[in-house]
């Protein structure tokens, strides 16, 4: 399938740099591409970014029929534009798709697709430390119908933010609050999968965080209410007695790219790692007893955030000594060394954009 391509003349003055904050900003042109049961995917085309036209009975208004990713475009200092494992990003929309049963999609294509857009928008891609361009791929049912099942019809659009830090603390500690009161996700339903109900589930337990003084919320397992499961918008580790802690994917944890990044280099600089179920009780215990050490979390977004002060029940700890611990810093350093091109990437991982395209 060829893209076709229509180009716009700059919109104005590129944003500063320096205020670019996170999601606010987009870029003058988009991907747009169309699925129907007789010409499958089709129509792929690259065009100015607009609003995308809906009749009032569109199905994803009313039964949230969609998927999206998350990944960015990162400026090397020889002005070279690489990916992060895109490849993973779009396997994972696929596995999306499979799971709220939208078409999947040549993920080849869908690679080609991501990378074209970028080259046309290359001029968006900031270059100051730690700013990159947003990459949001994202699938939407179509069909203008008032009955529960799935769409006929689909579109799927990509859109890119030039971006700085998703926290306003950077890369410094954030503080977490656990939550045995509300539910985000539970096994067999939509926690692995990057749709929006799966946000939305997680929004008003966040509210409350934030209320009270916190970043984000860590969640329980919704059955017992016992075992850490993740934070709304990232994995979480533990670092306890020198080993690196994760809860496993087994349905409700969304399997996050970051997440297994981090596993790959604790393999590769042979630093001992366990995929478990933990309780926050084990999570407490080992503060009472000293053998906590570190709590980061891991995600497109922020990459890694150290967290300083956990707060559960009628108790606050601090984490360490409340600072960046030295294993949260050392993955932090070598994702964004890799992704930024400043190191040699011993994996593959980097994808460069070709710019003549």
């Amino acid at each position: 399938m060829n893209i076709k391509v229509e180009r716009v003349s700059k919109t104005g003055q590129l944003p500063d740099e320096s205020r670019l904050g996170f999601g606010r900003i987009f870029t003058d042109h988009m991907f747009n591409m169309d699925y129907t049961p007789e010409s499958g995917w089709h129509n792929a085309r690259i065009e100015p970014y607009s609003p995308i036209a809906m009749d009032p009975a569109t199905m994803v208004l009313h039964y949230g029929q969609a998927i999206f990713e998350g990944l960015k475009a990162y400026r090397g200092g020889n002005g070279q534009i690489l990916l992060f494992r895109p490849e993973r990003n779009v396997a994972r929309l696929n596995r999306s798709a499979r799971i709220v049963c939208i078409p999947e999609m040549d993920e080849a294509f869908v690679l080609e697709s991501i990378k074209r857009l970028v080259a046309v928008e290359a001029d968006w891609v900031p270059g100051a430390p730690e700013t990159s361009l947003y990459v949001r791929p994202t699938v939407i049912a179509m069909d203008p119908f008032l009955g529960v099942r799935p769409s006929h019809s689909y579109r799927f659009f990509i859109i890119l933010s030039p971006v700085g830090a998703y926290y306003p603390e950077g890369f410094n500690p954030v503080k977490i609050w656990v939550t045995d009161k509300y539910v985000r996700a539970v096994r067999g339903g939509l926690g692995e999968a990057k749709t929006p109900a799966n946000y939305a589930a997680s929004l008003y337990g966040a509210e409350v965080a934030k209320k009270a003084g916190y970043t984000q919320v860590l969640w329980l397992d919704a059955v017992k209410q016992q075992y850490v499961e993740e934070v709304g918008t990232m994995n979480i580790f533990f670092v306890i007695d020198g080993k690196i802690v994760t809860p496993p994917l087994e349905g409700s944890i969304l399997p996050g790219i970051t997440r297994d990044s981090v596993l790959t280099l604790a393999k590769h600089w042979n630093l001992p790692t366990d995929e478990r179920l933990i309780s926050i009780d084990e999570v407490m215990k080992a503060h009472r007893d000293g053998s906590l050490q570190e709590m980061f979390g891991t995600g497109t977004a922020a990459v890694i955030s150290p967290v300083s002060h956990l707060a559960w029940r009628d108790e606050v700890i601090t984490v360490g000594d409340g600072g960046v611990g030295p294993m949260a810093n050392r993955f932090y350093t070598a994702i964004t060394d890799i992704q930024y091109g400043r190191v040699e990437d011993p994996f593959g991982w980097i994808v460069p954009v070709k710019l003549d395209q």
